[in-house]
């Protein structure tokens, strides 16, 4: 395998092998997430007669991919480990 040197980024370090896997295990994770989430978004009302609630609410899809997105975000910082604000 050939060793990718990334351009200087200021307040980041040259990541290893592992680092990089790790960091892209985790985008692929995120990825799935973000599928999930799309499906709920696209998610109608209940197939109950007369029902006006939705299989999923909107405004709780929103906060927990929100919150997931903030999630993955951290976890790469945890791996990248930048020393910039």
């Amino acid at each position: 395998m050939e060793t990718f040197i990334q351009p200087k980024i200021t307040g980041y370090r040259q990541l290893t092998e592992e680092e990089v896997a790790l960091m892209n295990e985790g985008k692929a994770l995120a990825e799935k997430c973000g599928e999930y989430i799309e499906k709920l978004h696209r998610a109608g009302p209940c197939q109950t007669p007369g029902s006006k609630v939705w299989i999923a609410d909107r405004r709780w899809i929103s906060i927990g991919e929100e919150q997931l997105q903030q999630g993955f975000m951290a976890l790469m910082r945890s791996i990248a480990q930048p020393t910039t604000f």
